[in-house]
Protein backbone atom coordinates (compact mmCIF):
# COMPACT_ATOMS: atom_id res chain seq x y z
CA UNK A 1 0.00 0.00 0.00
CA UNK A 2 1.25 3.09 -0.97
CA UNK A 3 0.90 6.08 1.11
CA UNK A 4 -0.25 9.82 -0.01
CA UNK A 5 0.17 13.20 1.09
CA UNK A 6 -2.13 13.28 4.15
CA UNK A 7 -2.32 17.01 4.53
CA UNK A 8 -6.01 18.75 5.19
CA UNK A 9 -8.13 19.54 2.52
CA UNK A 10 -9.69 23.16 2.41
CA UNK A 11 -13.47 23.69 3.32
CA UNK A 12 -15.94 22.04 2.96
CA UNK A 13 -13.97 19.04 3.33
CA UNK A 14 -13.51 19.16 7.30
CA UNK A 15 -14.42 16.36 9.62
CA UNK A 16 -18.43 17.02 10.45
CA UNK A 17 -19.02 14.45 13.41
CA UNK A 18 -16.15 15.57 15.44
CA UNK A 19 -12.13 14.92 15.36
CA UNK A 20 -11.23 11.69 15.12
CA UNK A 21 -9.29 9.58 18.01
CA UNK A 22 -6.63 7.15 17.99
CA UNK A 23 -8.67 4.17 19.32
CA UNK A 24 -12.25 3.73 17.94
CA UNK A 25 -13.21 6.21 15.55
CA UNK A 26 -16.77 6.92 16.20
CA UNK A 27 -18.06 9.57 18.68
CA UNK A 28 -19.54 8.40 22.29
CA UNK A 29 -23.43 7.66 20.96
CA UNK A 30 -24.90 7.34 17.35
CA UNK A 31 -28.23 8.44 16.71
CA UNK A 32 -31.15 6.50 17.45
CA UNK A 33 -32.15 5.80 13.74
CA UNK A 34 -28.89 3.70 13.04
CA UNK A 35 -30.13 0.48 14.97
CA UNK A 36 -27.44 0.82 17.71
CA UNK A 37 -27.64 0.46 21.22
CA UNK A 38 -27.02 4.44 23.04
CA UNK A 39 -23.28 4.39 23.36
CA UNK A 40 -22.32 1.43 21.16
CA UNK A 41 -19.31 2.10 19.44
CA UNK A 42 -18.69 0.29 16.28
CA UNK A 43 -14.94 0.49 16.59
CA UNK A 44 -11.95 1.95 13.88
CA UNK A 45 -13.30 1.88 10.37
CA UNK A 46 -11.65 1.92 6.88
CA UNK A 47 -12.79 2.34 3.40
CA UNK A 48 -11.71 0.64 -0.65
CA UNK A 49 -12.73 2.89 -3.10
CA UNK A 50 -12.04 0.56 -6.24
CA UNK A 51 -11.14 3.20 -9.05
CA UNK A 52 -9.69 0.92 -11.65
CA UNK A 53 -12.55 1.31 -14.41
CA UNK A 54 -11.92 2.24 -17.22
CA UNK A 55 -15.34 3.91 -18.47
CA UNK A 56 -16.16 1.95 -21.36
CA UNK A 57 -20.21 2.64 -21.13
CA UNK A 58 -19.70 6.18 -20.57
CA UNK A 59 -18.14 6.43 -24.72
CA UNK A 60 -14.98 8.16 -23.31
CA UNK A 61 -11.22 8.15 -22.98
CA UNK A 62 -10.93 9.35 -20.09
CA UNK A 63 -11.77 6.95 -17.60
CA UNK A 64 -14.92 8.07 -15.50
CA UNK A 65 -13.77 8.62 -12.55
CA UNK A 66 -10.87 11.23 -14.03
CA UNK A 67 -13.81 13.22 -15.73
CA UNK A 68 -13.94 16.53 -14.49
CA UNK A 69 -16.91 18.07 -13.27
CA UNK A 70 -16.79 21.89 -12.70
CA UNK A 71 -13.13 21.54 -13.60
CA UNK A 72 -12.37 18.93 -10.67
CA UNK A 73 -11.56 15.03 -11.10
CA UNK A 74 -14.94 13.46 -10.26
CA UNK A 75 -13.05 11.21 -7.71
CA UNK A 76 -12.07 14.19 -5.57
CA UNK A 77 -15.93 14.65 -4.85
CA UNK A 78 -16.12 11.39 -3.46
CA UNK A 79 -12.73 11.03 -1.63
CA UNK A 80 -13.83 14.54 0.23
CA UNK A 81 -16.99 12.91 1.14
CA UNK A 82 -15.76 10.08 2.93
CA UNK A 83 -13.14 12.60 4.65
CA UNK A 84 -15.86 14.50 6.01
CA UNK A 85 -16.74 11.80 8.19
CA UNK A 86 -13.87 12.08 11.05
CA UNK A 87 -14.36 8.33 12.02
CA UNK A 88 -13.51 6.46 8.61
CA UNK A 89 -9.70 6.05 9.58
CA UNK A 90 -7.80 5.00 6.32
CA UNK A 91 -8.97 5.09 2.73
CA UNK A 92 -7.54 2.90 0.06
CA UNK A 93 -8.07 4.11 -3.27
CA UNK A 94 -7.61 1.05 -5.81
CA UNK A 95 -6.16 2.33 -8.96
CA UNK A 96 -4.53 1.14 -12.57
CA UNK A 97 -0.82 1.33 -12.65
CA UNK A 98 -1.44 3.77 -15.76
CA UNK A 99 -3.19 6.29 -13.56
CA UNK A 100 -1.49 5.36 -10.15
CA UNK A 101 0.57 8.76 -10.94
CA UNK A 102 -2.79 10.90 -11.92
CA UNK A 103 -4.16 9.77 -8.95
CA UNK A 104 -0.82 11.39 -6.89
CA UNK A 105 -1.72 14.62 -8.59
CA UNK A 106 -5.30 14.48 -7.09
CA UNK A 107 -4.18 14.07 -3.83
CA UNK A 108 -1.59 16.06 -4.25
CA UNK A 109 -4.04 19.41 -5.70
CA UNK A 110 -6.74 18.96 -3.68
CA UNK A 111 -5.19 18.36 -0.46
CA UNK A 112 -6.77 15.08 0.30
CA UNK A 113 -5.88 13.31 3.83
CA UNK A 114 -5.67 10.15 4.72
CA UNK A 115 -5.36 8.46 1.46
CA UNK A 116 -3.46 5.27 0.57
CA UNK A 117 -3.26 3.90 -2.74
CA UNK A 118 -3.25 0.30 -4.10
CA UNK A 119 -2.96 -1.40 -7.37
CA UNK A 120 -6.22 -2.42 -9.05
CA UNK A 121 -6.40 -6.00 -10.63
CA UNK A 122 -8.02 -6.84 -14.02
CA UNK A 123 -11.49 -7.16 -12.76
CA UNK A 124 -14.02 -5.40 -10.18
CA UNK A 125 -13.67 -7.99 -7.24
CA UNK A 126 -9.71 -8.77 -7.78
CA UNK A 127 -9.36 -5.20 -7.16
CA UNK A 128 -11.31 -4.77 -3.76
CA UNK A 129 -9.27 -7.58 -2.80
CA UNK A 130 -6.10 -5.76 -3.32
CA UNK A 131 -7.38 -3.02 -1.25
CA UNK A 132 -8.23 -5.59 1.56
CA UNK A 133 -4.39 -6.58 1.35
CA UNK A 134 -3.81 -3.19 1.99
CA UNK A 135 -5.05 -3.24 5.02
CA UNK A 136 -4.95 -6.96 5.83
CA UNK A 137 -1.46 -5.38 8.24
CA UNK A 138 -3.17 -2.96 10.41
CA UNK A 139 -6.62 -4.64 10.55
CA UNK A 140 -9.69 -2.25 10.97
CA UNK A 141 -12.72 -3.63 12.87
CA UNK A 142 -14.85 -2.84 9.42
CA UNK A 143 -14.21 -1.74 6.24
CA UNK A 144 -16.27 0.33 3.83
CA UNK A 145 -16.45 -0.62 0.16
CA UNK A 146 -17.53 2.04 -2.02
CA UNK A 147 -17.79 3.30 -5.59
CA UNK A 148 -15.39 6.03 -6.69
CA UNK A 149 -18.31 7.74 -8.95
CA UNK A 150 -20.83 7.85 -6.32
CA UNK A 151 -20.04 11.51 -4.66
CA UNK A 152 -23.14 11.89 -3.16
CA UNK A 153 -23.01 9.85 0.02
CA UNK A 154 -23.59 11.34 2.90
CA UNK A 155 -22.21 10.58 6.04
CA UNK A 156 -26.17 9.13 8.04
CA UNK A 157 -26.10 6.19 5.35
CA UNK A 158 -22.62 5.27 6.16
CA UNK A 159 -23.24 5.55 9.55
CA UNK A 160 -26.26 2.88 8.98
CA UNK A 161 -24.38 0.69 7.15
CA UNK A 162 -21.28 0.29 9.28
CA UNK A 163 -24.08 -0.27 12.65
CA UNK A 164 -25.60 -2.83 10.79
CA UNK A 165 -22.45 -4.67 9.62
CA UNK A 166 -21.22 -4.32 13.48
CA UNK A 167 -24.54 -6.10 13.99
CA UNK A 168 -25.13 -8.73 11.78
CA UNK A 169 -20.91 -8.89 9.78
CA UNK A 170 -22.40 -7.54 6.37
CA UNK A 171 -24.60 -4.67 5.30
CA UNK A 172 -25.56 -3.11 2.16
CA UNK A 173 -27.78 0.12 0.63
CA UNK A 174 -30.35 -0.76 -1.52
CA UNK A 175 -32.96 1.88 -3.72
CA UNK A 176 -36.60 0.24 -5.07
CA UNK A 177 -36.37 -0.84 -8.91
CA UNK A 178 -37.06 1.55 -11.19
CA UNK A 179 -37.38 -0.59 -14.13
CA UNK A 180 -38.96 -4.44 -14.06
CA UNK A 181 -36.31 -6.95 -14.51
CA UNK A 182 -36.82 -9.27 -17.33
CA UNK A 183 -34.80 -12.26 -18.11
CA UNK A 184 -34.42 -12.98 -21.96
CA UNK A 185 -34.06 -16.64 -23.62
CA UNK A 186 -31.29 -17.88 -26.17
CA UNK A 187 -33.55 -16.73 -29.00
CA UNK A 188 -33.66 -13.03 -27.49
CA UNK A 189 -37.32 -13.37 -26.72
CA UNK A 190 -38.89 -12.88 -23.12
CA UNK A 191 -38.47 -15.85 -20.72
CA UNK A 192 -39.29 -14.30 -17.18
CA UNK A 193 -40.10 -11.03 -15.73
CA UNK A 194 -39.29 -10.54 -11.99
CA UNK A 195 -41.92 -9.14 -9.39
CA UNK A 196 -40.10 -5.44 -8.98
CA UNK A 197 -42.46 -5.05 -5.69
CA UNK A 198 -39.86 -8.31 -4.20
CA UNK A 199 -36.48 -7.02 -5.66
CA UNK A 200 -34.25 -3.91 -4.91
CA UNK A 201 -31.31 -2.67 -6.45
CA UNK A 202 -28.43 -3.46 -5.15
CA UNK A 203 -26.29 0.02 -4.22
CA UNK A 204 -22.99 1.23 -2.34
CA UNK A 205 -22.02 2.03 0.30
CA UNK A 206 -21.42 -1.73 1.53
CA UNK A 207 -19.72 -2.35 4.79
CA UNK A 208 -17.93 -5.87 6.64
CA UNK A 209 -16.69 -6.73 9.37
CA UNK A 210 -13.19 -7.36 8.68
CA UNK A 211 -12.64 -10.75 8.83
CA UNK A 212 -15.68 -11.66 7.12
CA UNK A 213 -15.04 -9.84 3.57
CA UNK A 214 -11.34 -10.69 3.83
CA UNK A 215 -11.87 -14.37 4.63
CA UNK A 216 -14.64 -14.68 1.69
CA UNK A 217 -12.24 -13.00 -0.94
CA UNK A 218 -9.23 -15.29 0.49
CA UNK A 219 -11.55 -18.70 -0.13
CA UNK A 220 -13.21 -16.76 -3.61
CA UNK A 221 -13.16 -18.96 -6.64
CA UNK A 222 -11.29 -17.64 -9.66
CA UNK A 223 -14.51 -17.50 -11.63
CA UNK A 224 -15.97 -15.41 -8.64
CA UNK A 225 -13.17 -12.99 -8.89
CA UNK A 226 -13.28 -13.04 -12.66
CA UNK A 227 -16.86 -12.17 -13.55
CA UNK A 228 -18.57 -11.28 -9.90
CA UNK A 229 -19.47 -8.12 -8.58
CA UNK A 230 -21.37 -7.97 -5.51
CA UNK A 231 -19.58 -8.09 -2.40
CA UNK A 232 -22.54 -9.12 -0.48
CA UNK A 233 -23.13 -12.48 -2.43
CA UNK A 234 -19.64 -13.06 -2.01
CA UNK A 235 -19.94 -12.84 2.20
CA UNK A 236 -23.13 -15.17 2.18
CA UNK A 237 -21.42 -17.82 -0.24
CA UNK A 238 -18.16 -17.66 1.13
CA UNK A 239 -18.18 -16.57 4.68
CA UNK A 240 -21.51 -18.04 5.18
CA UNK A 241 -22.89 -14.20 6.38
CA UNK A 242 -26.14 -12.90 5.59
CA UNK A 243 -25.78 -9.05 4.88
CA UNK A 244 -28.30 -6.60 6.57
CA UNK A 245 -30.15 -4.77 3.59
CA UNK A 246 -30.48 -0.66 4.60
CA UNK A 247 -32.61 1.46 2.55
CA UNK A 248 -30.63 3.80 1.54
CA UNK A 249 -31.56 7.82 -0.02
CA UNK A 250 -31.90 8.44 -3.47
CA UNK A 251 -28.82 10.48 -4.26
CA UNK A 252 -26.84 7.18 -4.22
CA UNK A 253 -26.47 6.66 -7.51
CA UNK A 254 -23.53 6.03 -9.26
CA UNK A 255 -22.19 8.09 -12.36
CA UNK A 256 -21.95 5.58 -15.36
CA UNK A 257 -23.12 7.49 -18.93
CA UNK A 258 -22.28 10.81 -20.18
CA UNK A 259 -25.34 12.35 -19.28
CA UNK A 260 -24.78 11.55 -16.06
CA UNK A 261 -21.84 14.14 -15.62
CA UNK A 262 -24.24 16.81 -16.32
CA UNK A 263 -26.44 15.48 -13.78
CA UNK A 264 -23.80 15.59 -10.83
CA UNK A 265 -22.41 19.19 -12.08
CA UNK A 266 -25.98 20.36 -11.37
CA UNK A 267 -26.53 18.53 -8.24
CA UNK A 268 -23.26 20.33 -7.43
CA UNK A 269 -24.18 23.41 -8.78
CA UNK A 270 -27.60 23.50 -6.71
CA UNK A 271 -25.81 22.34 -3.57
CA UNK A 272 -23.15 25.07 -3.45
CA UNK A 273 -25.28 27.86 -4.62
CA UNK A 274 -27.69 28.03 -1.65
CA UNK A 275 -26.41 30.39 0.41
CA UNK A 276 -25.10 33.71 -0.66
CA UNK A 277 -23.24 36.30 1.33
CA UNK A 278 -23.48 40.40 0.77
CA UNK A 279 -20.21 41.98 1.02
CA UNK A 280 -20.79 45.88 2.21
CA UNK A 281 -17.91 48.15 2.83
CA UNK A 282 -18.49 51.13 5.64
CA UNK A 283 -18.93 54.31 3.99
CA UNK A 284 -22.28 55.87 4.04
CA UNK A 285 -23.96 54.71 0.58
CA UNK A 286 -23.73 50.87 2.11
CA UNK A 287 -27.14 51.05 2.31
CA UNK A 288 -27.27 50.29 -0.85
CA UNK A 289 -25.83 46.47 0.12
CA UNK A 290 -28.70 46.66 2.55
CA UNK A 291 -31.59 47.47 -0.37
CA UNK A 292 -29.79 44.51 -2.56
CA UNK A 293 -30.10 41.89 -0.16
CA UNK A 294 -33.15 42.60 0.89
CA UNK A 295 -34.20 42.10 -2.71
CA UNK A 296 -32.68 38.78 -3.14
CA UNK A 297 -33.78 37.44 -0.66
CA UNK A 298 -37.85 38.19 -2.01
CA UNK A 299 -36.50 37.05 -5.46
CA UNK A 300 -34.59 33.82 -3.94
CA UNK A 301 -36.77 32.72 -0.97
CA UNK A 302 -35.24 29.38 -0.78
CA UNK A 303 -31.62 30.59 -0.89
CA UNK A 304 -29.91 31.71 2.66
CA UNK A 305 -28.77 35.49 2.22
CA UNK A 306 -26.41 36.79 4.26
CA UNK A 307 -24.06 39.89 4.97
CA UNK A 308 -21.34 41.58 6.35
CA UNK A 309 -19.24 44.30 6.77
CA UNK A 310 -15.76 44.57 5.22
CA UNK A 311 -13.34 46.01 7.73
CA UNK A 312 -9.78 46.69 7.60
CA UNK A 313 -8.91 43.55 9.30
CA UNK A 314 -11.22 41.63 7.35
CA UNK A 315 -12.22 39.28 10.61
CA UNK A 316 -15.76 39.28 9.35
CA UNK A 317 -15.23 37.73 6.03
CA UNK A 318 -12.44 35.21 7.45
CA UNK A 319 -15.31 34.26 10.22
CA UNK A 320 -18.41 33.64 7.12
CA UNK A 321 -15.76 31.72 4.96
CA UNK A 322 -15.84 28.60 7.47
CA UNK A 323 -19.86 28.47 6.16
CA UNK A 324 -19.23 26.92 2.90
CA UNK A 325 -20.65 30.15 1.36
CA UNK A 326 -19.46 30.37 -2.12
CA UNK A 327 -20.91 33.01 -3.39
CA UNK A 328 -20.51 36.66 -2.65
CA UNK A 329 -21.78 39.92 -3.72
CA UNK A 330 -19.36 43.27 -3.04
CA UNK A 331 -21.20 46.27 -3.03
CA UNK A 332 -18.98 49.37 -3.92
CA UNK A 333 -20.45 52.49 -4.22
CA UNK A 334 -17.42 54.44 -6.13
CA UNK A 335 -15.06 52.88 -9.37
CA UNK A 336 -12.07 53.72 -7.43
CA UNK A 337 -12.42 50.37 -4.57
CA UNK A 338 -9.74 48.36 -6.36
CA UNK A 339 -7.89 48.10 -2.80
CA UNK A 340 -11.03 47.21 -1.73
CA UNK A 341 -12.11 44.53 -3.73
CA UNK A 342 -8.38 43.33 -3.59
CA UNK A 343 -8.43 42.98 0.09
CA UNK A 344 -11.48 40.74 0.30
CA UNK A 345 -10.06 38.67 -3.16
CA UNK A 346 -6.72 37.88 -0.78
CA UNK A 347 -9.08 36.90 2.35
CA UNK A 348 -10.61 34.50 0.02
CA UNK A 349 -7.91 33.25 -1.91
CA UNK A 350 -5.64 32.43 1.56
CA UNK A 351 -9.08 30.68 2.98
CA UNK A 352 -8.38 28.06 0.06
CA UNK A 353 -12.18 27.73 -0.09
CA UNK A 354 -11.74 28.05 -3.92
CA UNK A 355 -9.99 24.89 -4.13
CA UNK A 356 -12.60 22.66 -3.78
CA UNK A 357 -15.32 24.53 -5.97
CA UNK A 358 -15.88 27.42 -8.45
CA UNK A 359 -16.78 30.42 -6.20
CA UNK A 360 -18.82 33.60 -7.51
CA UNK A 361 -18.21 36.86 -6.73
CA UNK A 362 -20.07 39.96 -8.57
CA UNK A 363 -18.68 43.44 -7.89
CA UNK A 364 -21.82 45.93 -7.55
CA UNK A 365 -21.32 48.99 -8.27
CA UNK A 366 -23.73 51.97 -7.66
CA UNK A 367 -23.31 54.63 -10.20
CA UNK A 368 -25.60 57.54 -11.02
CA UNK A 369 -26.11 57.10 -14.59
CA UNK A 370 -27.59 60.44 -15.44
CA UNK A 371 -24.05 62.21 -14.39
CA UNK A 372 -21.57 61.14 -16.60
CA UNK A 373 -22.14 58.79 -19.68
CA UNK A 374 -22.21 55.39 -19.59
CA UNK A 375 -19.02 55.03 -21.83
CA UNK A 376 -16.58 56.86 -18.96
CA UNK A 377 -18.14 54.84 -16.28
CA UNK A 378 -17.61 51.41 -17.96
CA UNK A 379 -14.47 52.45 -18.74
CA UNK A 380 -13.29 53.30 -15.23
CA UNK A 381 -14.30 49.62 -14.13
CA UNK A 382 -12.28 48.12 -17.27
CA UNK A 383 -9.94 46.84 -14.52
CA UNK A 384 -12.51 44.25 -13.26
CA UNK A 385 -11.88 42.51 -16.67
CA UNK A 386 -8.12 42.02 -15.84
CA UNK A 387 -8.63 41.16 -12.72
CA UNK A 388 -11.21 38.47 -13.46
CA UNK A 389 -8.38 37.20 -16.21
CA UNK A 390 -6.11 36.42 -13.04
CA UNK A 391 -8.61 34.89 -10.64
CA UNK A 392 -10.39 32.77 -12.78
CA UNK A 393 -7.28 30.67 -12.68
CA UNK A 394 -7.87 29.86 -9.30
CA UNK A 395 -11.51 29.02 -9.37
CA UNK A 396 -13.21 32.60 -8.50
CA UNK A 397 -15.46 33.76 -10.89
CA UNK A 398 -15.29 37.56 -11.04
CA UNK A 399 -17.78 39.46 -12.54
CA UNK A 400 -19.14 43.15 -12.56
CA UNK A 401 -22.67 44.74 -12.11
CA UNK A 402 -23.78 48.15 -12.45
CA UNK A 403 -26.36 49.40 -10.76
CA UNK A 404 -28.00 52.63 -11.98
CA UNK A 405 -28.33 54.10 -8.33
CA UNK A 406 -28.97 58.11 -7.78
CA UNK A 407 -27.98 58.62 -3.94
CA UNK A 408 -30.46 61.66 -4.64
CA UNK A 409 -33.49 59.30 -4.65
CA UNK A 410 -31.89 57.04 -1.55
CA UNK A 411 -32.15 60.36 0.35
CA UNK A 412 -35.48 61.12 -0.43
CA UNK A 413 -36.60 57.41 0.39
CA UNK A 414 -35.16 57.91 4.11
CA UNK A 415 -36.93 60.79 4.05
CA UNK A 416 -40.13 60.17 3.24
CA UNK A 417 -39.36 56.75 5.39
CA UNK A 418 -39.04 59.87 8.57
CA UNK A 419 -42.02 61.47 7.71
CA UNK A 420 -44.39 58.62 7.35
CA UNK A 421 -43.66 57.77 10.85
CA UNK A 422 -44.18 61.28 11.92
CA UNK A 423 -40.64 61.64 13.06
CA UNK A 424 -39.39 65.10 13.37
CA UNK A 425 -35.80 65.85 12.19
CA UNK A 426 -35.01 69.24 11.77
CA UNK A 427 -33.78 70.86 9.27
CA UNK A 428 -35.52 68.85 6.63
CA UNK A 429 -36.96 71.23 4.27
CA UNK A 430 -40.91 71.34 4.72
CA UNK A 431 -42.09 69.87 1.15
CA UNK A 432 -40.29 66.60 2.43
CA UNK A 433 -42.70 66.80 5.42
CA UNK A 434 -45.78 67.01 4.25
CA UNK A 435 -48.20 64.05 4.75
CA UNK A 436 -49.00 64.15 1.07
CA UNK A 437 -48.19 61.13 -0.95
CA UNK A 438 -49.18 62.45 -4.19
CA UNK A 439 -46.77 65.09 -3.52
CA UNK A 440 -43.84 62.57 -3.02
CA UNK A 441 -44.61 60.72 -5.65
CA UNK A 442 -44.81 63.49 -8.16
CA UNK A 443 -40.89 64.52 -6.92
CA UNK A 444 -39.67 61.19 -6.24
CA UNK A 445 -41.56 58.37 -7.43
CA UNK A 446 -40.06 57.80 -11.18
CA UNK A 447 -36.75 58.02 -9.52
CA UNK A 448 -37.76 55.33 -6.83
CA UNK A 449 -39.23 53.31 -9.63
CA UNK A 450 -35.97 52.80 -11.54
CA UNK A 451 -33.91 52.38 -8.66
CA UNK A 452 -36.44 49.40 -7.90
CA UNK A 453 -36.33 47.93 -11.11
CA UNK A 454 -32.63 48.22 -11.54
CA UNK A 455 -32.41 46.49 -8.18
CA UNK A 456 -34.72 43.71 -9.43
CA UNK A 457 -32.83 43.41 -12.72
CA UNK A 458 -29.70 43.26 -10.44
CA UNK A 459 -30.63 40.28 -8.31
CA UNK A 460 -32.06 38.98 -11.47
CA UNK A 461 -28.68 38.56 -12.97
CA UNK A 462 -26.98 37.76 -9.78
CA UNK A 463 -29.22 34.68 -9.36
CA UNK A 464 -28.13 33.84 -13.04
CA UNK A 465 -24.59 34.17 -11.91
CA UNK A 466 -24.83 32.26 -9.25
CA UNK A 467 -26.57 28.81 -10.26
CA UNK A 468 -24.59 28.62 -13.58
CA UNK A 469 -20.81 29.27 -12.38
CA UNK A 470 -19.62 29.89 -16.25
CA UNK A 471 -16.70 30.86 -16.57
CA UNK A 472 -17.45 32.27 -19.79
CA UNK A 473 -19.31 35.06 -18.08
CA UNK A 474 -16.52 35.96 -15.68
CA UNK A 475 -14.55 39.21 -16.43
CA UNK A 476 -17.94 40.77 -18.26
CA UNK A 477 -19.48 44.02 -17.01
CA UNK A 478 -23.09 43.81 -16.92
CA UNK A 479 -25.77 46.51 -16.43
CA UNK A 480 -28.75 46.67 -14.78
Amino acid sequence: MEPGPHSRPAEPGRCVSGSPGAGSAFPASLPSGAGAEPGSRPGTVAAVLPAGGCGERMGVRTPKQFCRVLERPLISYTLQALERVCWIKDIVVVVTAENMEAMRSVIQRYRHKRISLAEAGATRHRSIFNGLKALAEDQPDVVIIHDAVRPFVEEDILLRVVTAAKEHGAAGAIRPLVSTVISPSADGCLDHSLDRGKHRASEMPQAFLFDVIYEAYQQCSDYDLEFGTECLQLALKYSQTKAKLVEGPPDLWKVTYKQDLYAAESMIKEKISQEICVVVNTKDEESAGHLLKEVLKKKLNCVNITSTVLDHTGGDVQNLLTDQCYSFICVNVVSSDFQETQKFLNILEESGLPLLYPVVVVLVHCLDLTLAPLAAKMESLMWIRALAEDMKKRNVLLSGLLLNYSKDTFVSGILWSIKSTEVTLDPVPSLLLQKDEKMHNQFFGKDEQKLQESLQQGASIIAALVKERSSALAGQLLLA
